[in-house]
């Protein structure tokens, strides 16, 4: 995807917070993906982790702030409905 653009890439290591899905690489298969974005010709370099004291992932928020929009609330309740194999139906107000 990116062989005709001239660029540099950075890899950030995901944060892991509650109810993401998501788990954070381990070091070597970071180190792996760099070195083989390398091999390929890429500019890469693997960034600082912060944030993941308070829950920061990719510059989102989550968990231990206070959700005033409820977005965390609601999206959990969608995917327990579809879990379900029920129909989402959410409620949502802009204040």
């Amino acid at each position: 995807m990116l062989r005709d653009v001239p660029c540099k890439v950075n890899l950030i290591p995901f944060n892991p917070f509650p109810h993401s899905g998501y788990e954070r690489p381990s070091n070597n298969a970071i180190r792996r993906f760099q070195d083989a974005l390398h091999q390929a010709g890429f500019n890469v370099t693997v960034r600082t982790t912060r944030g993941e004291d308070i829950d920061a992932a990719c510059g989102q928020l989550v968990g231990q702030v206070m959700d005033k929009t409820r977005r965390s609330e609601r999206y959990i309740a969608v995917r327990q409905l579809a879990a379900d194999g029920e129909p989402a139906q959410v409620a949502t107000s802009r204040q």
